[in-house]
């Protein structure tokens, strides 16, 4: 019969064998992953992981709860270092620390955004870790809103600049772009883009839920 293990080894087992997933997910697919390649891959049996998962949709879950959970104190920690009387300072801020979370940690940033999961909802923790990182895509645009900056649906306008971030961002991770057109030279040129946008959109008097402040 298995000995009773302490919670500090539970967590340490969990956080092995998500790590090992991390890697294994990203680079192969969920569906390509077997749990008895996870248990290899960290040195136990087959069945030693059904003593803290389901199964492996459940080790999927806890691998990009995590994920969020990291990306969301990553630009949680741009937020509150950054000057609070410079709401566009902050928004680069936020804007950098999402670029460089996806690119120092891609696997994790793979699997948050390019694994589909449609049993995502039966997981309380991943639905609130996938909240909370969506929230930092918002927060500071209400601070752009409260000073006069802009004005219009603080989501909408969270989504576009996100929208601006992600699609080079996965254009890189996926290998097509050249070297001349690398991932952040295209964030910034369509960063000024989706400003233009916003302010086409003001002069046209169209209700499109976003304008620029005049």
């Amino acid at each position: 019969m298995p000995r009773s293990l302490s919670p500090a080894e539970i967590d340490d087992f969990r956080d092995r064998l998500c790590d090992a997933a991390e890697r294994r997910f990203a680079e192969h697919g969920a569906e390509a992953v077997t749990i008895r390649e996870l248990a290899a891959a960290i040195g136990v049996s087959p069945m030693t992981p059904y003593r803290y998962f389901k199964d492996k949709d459940a080790i999927l879950a806890a691998v990009r709860a995590r994920a969020f959970d990291r990306h969301a104190a990553a630009l949680e920690r741009a937020y509150d270092t950054s000057p609070a009387d410079d709401p566009l300072l902050r928004t680069n801020a936020i804007g950098e620390a999402y670029v460089r979370f996806a690119l120092d940690h891609p696997e994790a940033y793979k699997l948050m955004f390019d694994i589909q999961q449609p049993s995502a909802g039966d997981y309380p923790d991943l639905v609130r870790a996938g909240e909370r990182s969506r929230a930092t895509m918002t927060r500071h645009v209400r601070d752009l809103m409260e000073a006069g900056l802009v004005k219009g649906d603080a989501g909408l306008i969270g989504h576009l600049y996100w929208s601006a971030l992600h699609g080079p961002l996965m254009l890189h991770f996926s290998g097509m772009l050249p070297p001349q057109y690398g991932a952040r030279r295209l964030i910034a040129l369509i960063s000024k883009a989706v400003q233009r946008l916003i302010e086409d959109l003001e002069d046209e008097g169209e209700d499109e839920g976003l304008s620029v402040a005049s």
